[in-house]
């Protein structure tokens, strides 16, 4: 478990539903997630699970042939609560949105969690980005690719254009 998991989640609920995406099975998902208090911390809820069988499998000239996870299922699904202008999805593999690539932020895998726990801040950037646009109209405007440059002054800007 990355640093401040729980304090994140429960810091972006109030703004977002959380679903988890994983590219394993939903048995593993809900271990891990159960293990890991998840699915039974009091601060957040998780709206959604979903496993490898809700990916798809595409092919582009440059990467060739990959399984990602198309935005587009849950859209489809629930097209009353979500859409291109409302979701954030985030992910250590960039091709994982290449179906919906203006909705994808990459994050940096949490690696060698021995050494790094105190000094990984990823997901305390991520809080302070999340609630900066939660107010936003239309999130697949931004440019998630500088996402940790993204500060509170650019989000009053945007919303009073």
């Amino acid at each position: 478990m990355g640093p401040y998991l729980h304090e994140f989640l429960a810091s972006v609920y109030s703004e977002y539903d959380i679903m988890i995406w994983s590219a394993t099975s939903m048995k593993w998902i809900n271990l891990k997630m159960g293990q890991l208090g998840v699915l039974d911390n009091p601060n957040y809820k998780i709206t959604a699970l979903l496993d490898h069988l809700a990916m798809i499998t595409v092919q582009t000239p440059s990467r060739g042939v990959f399984d990602c996870k198309p935005l587009g299922l849950i859209w489809a699904k629930f097209p009353e609560f979500y859409n291109a202008s409302n979701t954030i999805m985030f992910d250590d593999l960039r091709r994982n949105f290449v179906m919906n690539p203006q909705n994808g932020l990459t994050i940096r895998p949490f690696r060698k969690a021995h050494a790094n726990r105190d000094s990984d801040q990823e997901l305390v950037k991520l809080t302070q980005y999340l609630l900066a646009i939660a107010g936003l109209d239309d999130l697949s405007k931004l440019n998630h690719h500088n996402w940790e440059s993204f500060t509170d002054e650019n989000a009053k800007r945007r919303r009073h254009r």
